[in-house]
């Protein structure tokens, strides 16, 4: 069932290309045995099956991203005013990641404390949930990622790529918080070692990029 997906891309790919061919005015008249106008050759049909099919395949890349599957301890430091010269605000939460579609993507479930502005200004706790998804895009060559949180309805999206020398993911993004304002946000998460990565987050506030969030992640067990 899982190959689906790609088989039927590389149908509908393969139509719409050999489609526009023969719709074309200067297509020759169609030579006897070849298929009908619009309908791609078999030959055609074959190599469009085994570009998707190596295409799906799985990489260092992914292999990468699986390898930081497991339970993770977070703290978090948040600074709302982007001014990182202040003592942030510190919660704590864990984070559990998990590759699923063999190995392909991996998702990560986020549950945490903290403490958020009500009403009337005064501050109090709050249950944080949120879920992000990961993977490598073959065909774009690009890490991508996705969030959502019990803190909005929308769906962040994201793309980057890997320094293997710094050990540093870079994504880049675009969140709308509220209507008409939507904002450039840039994310890093740097792998210190096996056990320990972490993850910085930047908003584009009128033109100048400021970090508003940190989150050290410890693995399980460790110290």
């Amino acid at each position: 069932m899982k190959s689906f997906t790609p088989l039927f891309a590389a149908i509908g790919a393969a139509f719409i290309v050999v489609t526009s061919f023969g719709q074309s005015p200067s297509a020759s008249p169609a030579a006897a045995g070849a298929p009908p106008a619009g309908q791609p050759s078999a030959e055609q049909m074959q190599q469009m099956m085994q570009q998707m099919m190596e295409l799906s395949k799985l990489n260092e890349n992914h292999k990468l991203i699986a390898s930081l599957d497991g339970t993770w301890n977070c703290t978090v430091k948040m600074w709302m005013d982007g001014d990182t010269s202040k003592k942030p605000d510190v919660s704590k939460s864990t984070a559990v990641r998990k590759s699923i579609m063999d190995g392909r993507y991996v998702v990560m479930d986020v549950n945490g404390k903290m403490e958020m502005p009500g009403p009337d200004g005064k501050k109090k706790e709050v249950t944080f949930k949120g879920q992000g998804t990961e993977g490598y895009d073959n065909v774009k060559k690009k890490f991508v990622g996705t969030w959502i949180d019990n803190m909005g309805t929308g769906i962040m999206m994201s793309e980057g790529d890997y320094d293997p020398a710094t050990k540093t993911f870079t994504y880049t993004g675009e969140i709308e918080v509220m209507p008409g304002m939507k904002q450039k946000i840039r994310e890093t998460v740097k792998l210190t070692d096996k056990d320990h990565m972490d993850f910085e987050w930047y908003e584009d506030r009128g033109g100048k990029e400021m970090k508003t969030m940190e989150i050290n992640y410890t693995r399980a067990g460790k110290k």
